[in-house]
């Protein structure tokens, strides 16, 4: 049978982790040292920059809450395995993505490109953590840790609304984009608390 096998999540969290490393140091590439010392000069990378701030921001979220996820997992299988590589996919576009959108100066359609992307992670990574509650059950660490998501969901929602937005005004979907950061921000704390009641 396919996919009857099942592994711990060593290999899993180590590969996820060397690509997540990879994709912030292409961004850090990707970012253009200015033709001069003056703040004119500045001016022209100042775009870039701050888009890689933001990047940076997200790629360090997925990983921190990637790995509180995997640490509440006790094995995986394949299904699982191609769902961590769908997620790592639509994370390997981000600094495509940044680039864009740091280089056109926040216009519209490099603005919900942008979007697009931080969508399809988000629902990537829902797709991840609802095989794995699959593998493992409704009463394993994560399921109880995630509950109904509330989280998840109000993120994936707030990308949907950026993306339209943009072509009203980009500024509006660069705000929720930073604002879904920042909601984000802070590792999340559900599945922590799960583990540690489980060791009391």
């Amino acid at each position: 049978m396919p996919y009857a096998f099942f592994m711990t999540t060593t290999r899993l969290e180590a590969f996820s982790d060397g690509v997540i490393a990879i994709l912030i140091t292409i961004m850090v590439l990707e970012l253009k040292v200015p033709h001069g010392s003056d703040w004119a000069s500045m001016r022209h990378t100042v775009f870039t920059l701050l888009m890689y701030v933001l990047s940076f921001a997200y790629l360090g979220i997925y990983w921190t809450n990637h790995h509180h996820m995997l640490h509440a997992t006790q094995r995986v299988n394949g299904v699982v395995l191609w769902a961590n590589l769908h997620l790592l996919f639509w994370l390997s576009l981000v600094p495509f993505a940044t680039t864009w959108m740091g280089e056109n100066h926040f216009t519209v359609l490099p603005t919900a490109g942008y979007g697009v992307v931080l969508l399809a992670a988000a629902v990537s990574y829902t797709i991840l953590q609802n095989r794995i509650i699959a593998y493992e059950g409704n009463s394993s660490k994560l399921a109880q840790a995630v509950g109904s998501d509330t989280k998840g969901k109000a993120s994936m929602a707030l990308y949907l609304s950026a993306i339209g937005l943009a072509f009203v005004h980009p500024l509006i979907a660069d705000a929720i984009y930073v604002v879904v950061a920042l909601i984000w921000l802070v590792p999340d704390q559900r599945i922590e608390k799960k583990i540690v009641e489980r060791h009391e």
